[in-house]
């Protein structure tokens, strides 16, 4: 089960790249659908205070994708939950160690 939609990422801070030249986001980030006015997690841009970042894909905030992930402090658990519902990596948060039949 993969992403079917590209979600862009909404930050509460940023910073700039000097290597790729543009903004990238910092603080705590959140998936977002372009078009939208909130977060996937429910968040209000605008009452948030969170600036939109439509040029960074979501899958570049986690640190192990080497993107844009240098500043980033915090991952929304909801709207990584709500995109893929699985946890940085692409793995289940959890292990089924011993299922009951």
């Amino acid at each position: 089960m993969g992403v079917t939609q590209r979600y862009a990422v909404a930050a509460s801070g940023q910073w700039w790249d000097e290597d790729a030249n543009q903004r990238r986001p910092a603080g705590e980030v959140h998936a977002w659908e372009q078009g939208r006015n909130a977060t996937v997690c429910g968040l209000s841009l605008s009452r948030s205070q969170l600036g939109r970042f439509p040029h960074v894909a979501w899958p570049e905030t986690f640190p192990e994708s080497g993107g844009a992930a240098d500043r980033v402090r915090r991952v929304c658990p909801r709207c990584s939950a709500a995109v893929g519902g699985r946890a940085r990596g692409g793995h289940p948060q959890w292990d089924r160690i011993d299922p009951r039949p």
